[in-house]
């Protein structure tokens, strides 16, 4: 648990559905829980959980207002622009990008998740923004991404869950010094992260922020 976990603060939940849904911390606890993948807080004392298992645990936080949010998010919610969705649930509290701040956490690397051509293709016709806005020469090295992919021969492609989260994110003109990305795999990393795609395990990891 981190240091700002209370257990007297509301427990905000959903059921997860691999979606573009966004709700309300308090449209969405413990015995009423709402279909949804993403929660923003909307009243000081909330605990925002989101479980994972290979997909994107997302955090944001405006560092003025503070408002925040949480966000389960693997290649359906990038398909579905939940974080281009999400951005402008905080536009509309009046948040600026220089103070938003976003942290994605342990999910699966490339280098494990391998999807069938067409599936590649269709999932880049819907989630990559074709007016890039930044220069990726600069951002993606930044943070270390890599163009290499050894499975084509094998006709299975590497897809990169996290490059493309930070894309869409860059693409909303938040910049790259606010965005921290966890490089830990939850694939690889067998003691200590529980993964769907290498065990179809039905155990998960929960992730929280606080408002």
């Amino acid at each position: 648990m981190g240091n700002n976990f209370n257990e007297n603060y509301s427990n905000c939940v959903s059921n997860q559905i691999h979606s573009n849904v966004i709700v309300f911390g308090s449209h969405s606890q413990e015995g009423n829980k709402k279909d949804a993948d993403a929660l923003v807080g909307n009243k000081c004392s909330q605990n925002l959980w989101v479980y994972t298992a290979d997909c994107m645990p997302i955090f944001l936080a405006d560092k003025k207002t503070r408002n925040v949010a949480a966000v389960h998010c693997g290649r359906k919610g990038l398909e579905k622009k939940i974080i281009n969705k999400l951005v402008k649930v905080f536009d509309n509290f009046g948040t600026s990008r220089d103070n938003l701040l976003v942290a994605i956490g342990p999910a699966i690397s490339k280098e494990h998740y391998l999807v069938d051509k067409i599936t590649f293709k269709e999932f880049n016709r819907k989630a990559e923004n074709k007016k890039i806005t930044f220069n990726l020469s600069t951002t993606e090295k930044d943070h270390c991404f890599s163009d290499s992919n050894h499975f084509k021969d094998q006709n299975l492609i590497q897809l990169d869950l996290k490059r493309s989260a930070y894309r869409q994110l860059l693409n909303e003109n938040i910049p790259f010094t606010n965005i921290d990305i966890s490089n830990l795999c939850t694939y690889k990393l067998k003691n200590e992260f529980n993964s769907w795609r290498r065990s179809k395990t039905i155990s998960r990891q929960w992730n929280l922020i606080c408002s």
